[in-house]
């Protein structure tokens, strides 16, 4: 076994003794690197597999925040999410410990139960209008989660305009591009509804929707808040979509505005401007196209 590896070896076994008790031996063990900033491994003691993953980066307070995110979802029993089993700091790391979930061929049902089970999240609210407690994160970038009582107010305020800033000032778009914008905000309290805050996951695409072992779906990354859930089902749309049954079934259990198609493209704005800030100018064309159809 390598330095590095024995080291990283050591890591994990400090972490597992810590919320489990256990010292005995790891039986097996397999890396994952998941994107720029952090890595996970999955391991086996005895007969229980864990999954623990930690940052190499900056990113102070990401697995808190995503450990919250994962309680809130739970607490709702609306849908499964892996259970936290511990969270902190070690040797300069932050790092979030889970259960590890077993995964089998999707159940028949798999869609039209996903769709149920999304509605009746979305089903749960807040007194306090859109937003969080606390700050989290989409992917590595930070998601603002003050409090707004419009949701429209919260989706130019804390989702387009922030990210819009930060590509500004990063000189990945133009002042212009910033100008269109803005216009945009305008006219953004006519185009989207109105509608109460919803708990949503927040990065809702296949990547993030796991089949579990009785085939159905468990829900991983969240990056929560109450906002507006259409934003959350125009999210699934950007990479492929999901399968026709799960919008049927969301739709029969909880059902939205007519029109939901025309404004998938704004609320899909938010995405596309944190993979501009986070992975470049190449997703600049998308946004473009959308602006100029406004």
């Amino acid at each position: 076994m390598s330095q590095q590896s024995q080291e990283q070896y050591q890591f994990i076994a400090q972490i597992l003794s810590k919320h489990t008790g256990e010292s005995t031996q790891i039986d097996d063990f397999q890396f994952f690197y998941g994107g720029n900033f952090n890595l996970a491994v999955r391991l086996r003691v005895k007969n229980t597999e864990y999954f623990i993953k930690w940052t190499q980066g900056d990113h102070q307070g990401l697995f808190e925040a995503e450990a919250k995110n994962l309680q809130m979802i739970h607490a709702t029993g609306a849908i499964q999410v892996p259970q936290v089993l511990g969270v902190g700091q070690l040797d300069e790391k932050e790092y979030l410990m889970m259960e590890c979930i077993e995964s089998a061929d999707k159940h028949a049902n798999y869609w039209h139960d996903f769709g149920e089970k999304l509605a009746h999240l979305h089903k749960n609210t807040s007194s306090l209008g859109h937003g969080l407690d606390y700050t989290n994160f989409i992917g590595a970038a930070t998601q603002e989660n003050s409090w707004k009582k419009d949701g429209v107010e919260f989706f130019i305020e804390n989702r387009l305009n922030k990210q819009v800033d930060r590509a500004l000032y990063d000189r990945k778009i133009t002042p212009e591009l910033a100008e269109n914008f803005q216009r945009l905000y305008e006219k953004l309290p006519d185009l989207l509804p109105h509608e109460a805050p919803a708990l949503i996951h927040g990065d809702l695409w296949s990547g993030n929707a796991m089949v579990n072992e009785q085939g159905l779906v468990t829900l991983v990354d969240p990056c929560c808040y109450y906002g507006l859930r259409e934003a959350e089902l125009a999210f699934t749309t950007m990479f492929g979509g999901f399968d026709t049954k799960f919008y049927e079934a969301y739709h029969a259990t909880f059902p939205i505005e007519k029109g939901f198609h025309e404004r998938i493209p704004l609320y899909n704005l938010y995405p596309l401007m944190v993979h501009v800030n986070l992975f470049g100018e190449g997703y600049l064309p998308a946004v473009n196209k959308i602006l100029a159809s406004y």
